[in-house]
């Protein structure tokens, strides 16, 4: 219990499937062939993060709706002691009979992104398409959803239409900033314009974690604890922690080997791209720890990269291979 308090994973997010059946312009999170992974050891990953004492866990892609049962996955997370059971979707492949079904294994909560409005060179997953879906949701929905409007994939004015519909349909608005490959921000003048004219948009909800995305804005950088590989781990589809999806080729254990000594490690230790981070998942889980230090050096990126490649062809494990792109957070 002491560990668990300490050190546990506030959140975890699981990947269920790397494929998507969309192909925007900014992720690097997806490909387009992928088979899902099997059940059985997606059961074996979730008993291993309820060891790890994890309070929640979060069903992620890829697009998860592609998991053949993905209903049983939310289901079997609910049997377990999770806190809370949720999920990440683009939203194409909602319908009413997938919100009710959802709705009955017991999902809690899940989180959505727009880029815009219209499609363009982009993104296609705008609020064109993509309103029908949403307008059954907030009717059929019995858990909370959360609309994240994107700075930089579409005009500022699209971005204000996104929340206002949030806001109009019931979903709790928020908003994510267009980064590079490495989660890092590339932002300026234009973007804290458009961060002021978001933050006041959606009101008291919009500030997290010290309202870090302006402070990257306007000073270019905003130091913090970051517990990612514990408060905060992401299990990528071969089931390797990492600290984030966009760190994947800077730490990773495989989730079978991870234990508490392993949680206390990585909340002590530094990571040199946590100044300019973006990753809110990462931000919004170490916040509640920022007053305890952290005793390990701040670990430089290449001493990472190298250490990731080493703990890689010991172990085995296979990672994605992917050059970055853009990503949002």
């Amino acid at each position: 219990m002491l560990d668990r308090l300490l050190y546990a994973p506030f959140l975890a997010q699981l990947v269920v499937i790397r494929r998507c059946n969309l192909a925007c312009g900014y992720c690097n999170e997806f490909d387009d062939r992928s088979p899902p992974v099997a059940y059985e050891t997606l059961l074996d990953r979730l008993d291993a993060l309820e060891r790890l004492g994890t309070f929640s866990v979060e069903l992620t892609g890829g697009e998860p709706l592609l998991h053949p049962r993905i209903f049983d996955l939310v289901a079997a997370a609910r049997a377990r002691r999770f806190h809370r059971t949720m999920m990440i979707t683009n939203g194409f492949l909602l319908n009413e009979e997938r919100v009710r079904r959802l709705n009955e294994a017991g999902l809690q909560a899940m989180q959505l992104s727009v880029d815009g409005v219209k499609p363009n060179a982009v993104t296609t997953k705008t609020l064109a398409p993509l309103r029908p879906k949403l307008e059954v949701l907030a009717r059929v929905a019995r858990f909370p959803v959360t609309l994240s409007a994107v700075i930089g994939a579409a005009p500022i004015d699209e971005v204000l239409e996104v929340v206002a519909f949030a806001k109009r349909v019931g979903f709790r608005p928020r908003v994510l900033v267009l980064h590079g490959g490495d989660g890092q921000m590339a932002a300026g003048e234009e973007t804290l314009a458009a961060l002021d004219r978001v933050g006041r948009a959606i009101g008291r909800r919009f500030s997290e974690s010290n309202d870090y995305r302006a402070r990257l804005a306007s000073e270019g950088s905003a130091p913090f604890k970051c517990r990612a590989g514990s408060r905060y781990v992401y299990v990528d589809e071969h089931g390797v922690v990492r600290w984030c999806s966009q760190q994947r080729g800077a730490f990773g254990v495989p989730l079978v080997r991870y234990d508490s000594d392993e949680l206390a490690r990585q909340f002590d230790t530094g990571k040199a791209c946590s100044a300019q981070c973006t990753v809110g998942c990462a931000r919004t889980n170490s916040a509640f720890d920022e007053w305890r230090g952290q005793a390990l050096d701040l670990v430089p990126a290449p001493a990472l990269a190298r250490r990731a490649s080493s703990s890689t062809s010991r172990e085995g494990v296979e990672g994605p291979g992917d050059a970055p792109v853009l990503g949002r957070y």
